[in-house]
């Protein structure tokens, strides 16, 4: 085979990358060790939902790659989410200042640049940290995801499912904490134990493990994060009024003692949004795209389950318009199944100073297409800012290999001040809405409260034949209506009574099946016995167990 010259290997890279639509700009490719401006690497705006890999030694420039890409989605109108490990991508709300070093290097490339800020949003989970404080409700959160927080194992995890399952059946509202281990505790007492001898699969050895769990993640101060109001994934879709995209920037400055909840709470964030958003197919740009920072830490250790659906989510969630780009070390940090799914790879220099460097170098340098580059020793001498690069094109195949010159960015690389951050979460429209904490009545309350069961003709005039409040029953029966047929139901709201304080029991069980069989009673009475059963049947397992998502995950708008 004849060795092509270096004109032919440009012209190669020229022609993969001359792409007919909009585009994200990479830099410009390195053949032969020299700079080639006129042969512009780009990615397809419209690839950006086939998911993506930025890979890379530590201090190779992985996440000013991300940050550069970042401004140009955001003023392609793109929304973006950046998990910002570090505190550093803040200063893409600051315009960068120019230098002498800035411009040689763009002008290298051919790049027009010019300093600018982005409009950014500052979250936190539960506040931990300077942004709008983010929430999600255990019940949201769902059995899977939690169980990773908790790094159970199978056996626990398919427990902690059935306790969800008897919550969910019960309307017992897992929000924070302690409502879950109420709900444990209830099921390990007495008074629960044929609740529990119901669920079979979950012992009371078991469910101690779990509850001494939650039990470690109280006083780890975790509770903070999990409550409401809940945060709505779709505040991540929002654009500025110029047009440009919104970059949401999610830090947690204890990422070193938390890690393992900081990975899983963005797959909920993922699987939220997986679950909410409509199917779009293929769209001329994204609805959002994701870059997820040190993501090997969503699968160390991670169970089968978790990792199922990581994988269905990912495969998945492309038709919806969401792009998810992955952000580690070296591909090997990313399941087989996951990585094969990745269309488009950004791999900065890698080091091989050891013996399991140079088997992951080795493996890394399989996973690309065949090229005119030695790309073992590519990998191993590219410099700062260079990386590897290969995209699907608007036809959906691999674009050339090239070694690129990446494009510098416009905003401040590096964290902006603090007081513009402080003034940017206080100006934001978010702040009302999740600043505060609130403690609604939810499982805890409705098995600690401890009320005397009414006694004389009063009670009997207040209450229908079943014990049961008469607007309570109404209002069972609405709900589960709604969640049988699919709509809003026919029948009248019951006027507004003035507040008073809440009655409410423990579950007890019962011959019909303890507070189900309440529920289906309810409903039975107000829509004609013939649905009683139709309603035990239906409105716990479809109303409820459908509404859980891939991971598990049952948002508030799905709940509604």
């Amino acid at each position: 085979m004849a060795i092509k010259t270096t004109a032919d290997k440009v012209a190669t890279i020229q022609k993969g990358y001359t792409l007919e639509g909009p585009t994200i700009e990479l830099g410009a490719a390195i053949v032969d060790g020299e700079l080639h401006k006129d042969a512009p690497v780009r990615l397809p705006l419209a690839m950006m939902n086939r998911h993506g890999l930025v890979a890379g030694a530590t201090g190779t420039g992985k996440t000013v790659t991300l940050h550069m890409m970042a401004e140009q989605l955001s003023t392609a109108g793109v929304p973006v989410f950046l998990a910002d490990i570090k505190g550093d991508l803040s200063g893409l709300a600051t315009a960068a200042a120019g230098s002498e070093k800035l411009k040689a290097r763009t002008d290298s490339i051919g790049q027009p640049w010019s300093g600018k800020a982005f409009p950014v949003e500052f979250l936190a989970l539960g506040g931990d940290g300077a942004g709008i404080p983010v929430r999600s409700t255990i019940t949201s959160f769902g059995p899977i995801l939690l169980s990773r927080v908790m790094e159970l194992n199978e056996t626990q995890e398919s427990s902690l499912q059935l306790v969800f399952h008897f919550a969910d059946k019960n309307n017992l509202e897992l929000i924070d904490l302690k409502d879950l281990r109420a709900v444990i505790q209830f099921l390990t007492s007495d008074e629960g134990k044929d609740e529990l001898a119901n669920l079979g699969g979950l012992s009371k050895s078991t469910a101690g493990v779990i509850l001494r769990e939650l039990i470690t993640l109280e006083a780890q101060g975790m509770e903070k994060f999990f409550g409401e109001p809940e945060f709505d994934t779709a505040e991540l879709l929002r654009t500025a009024p110029d047009g440009r995209g919104v970059v949401t920037c999610l830090e947690l400055p204890t990422l070193q003692t938390k890690p393992m909840l900081f990975s899983t709470f963005l797959m909920w964030l993922l699987a939220d949004l997986f679950e909410d958003l409509p199917e779009a197919g293929d769209l001329d740009k994204p609805k959002l795209v994701f870059f997820l920072d040190e993501a090997h830490l969503l699968f160390n250790d991670a169970s089968k389950a978790f990792l199922e659906a990581i994988t269905t989510t990912v495969r998945l969630i492309r038709s919806k318009g969401v792009g998810i780009f992955f952000v580690t070390q070296t591909p090997k940090d990313v399941p087989a199944d996951v990585l094969g799914q990745l269309a488009n790879r950004i791999q900065h220099a890698l080091r091989a100073f050891t013996p399991e460097d140079a088997k992951a170098l080795k493996a890394t340098v399989s996973t690309f297409p065949i090229s005119d580059y030695d790309l073992e020793e590519t990998l191993t001498s590219a410099g700062i800012g260079e990386a590897v690069i290969t995209v699907m094109n608007e036809k959906g195949a691999p674009t050339p290999v090239a070694l690129t010159r990446l494009r510098a960015p416009e905003s401040v690389m590096g964290p902006s001040e603090d007081s513009l951050v402080a003034g940017t979460v206080a100006g934001s429209a978010l702040l009302a809405k999740y600043g505060t904490a609130v403690d609604n009545v939810s499982a805890y309350e409705k098995l600690t409260a401890q009320t005397a069961a009414p006694t004389g003709p009063a009670a009997g005039d207040a209450r229908d034949g079943g014990g049961q409040d008469q607007a309570g029953v109404d209002a069972d029966a609405r709900r589960i209506e709604e969640e049988i047929l699919g709509r809003p139901s026919s029948r009248p709201a019951a006027a507004p009574e003035p507040p008073r304080a809440p009655q409410r029991r423990a579950p007890q069980p019962q011959e019909s099946g303890g507070m189900a069989g309440d529920l289906a009673g309810a409903l039975g009475g107000a829509l004609g016995g013939g649905l009683k059963s139709m309603a035990r049947s239906l409105g716990t397992q479809i109303g409820r167990e459908l509404l859980r998502g891939v991971f598990g995950t049952s948002s508030r708008r799905r709940r509604r």
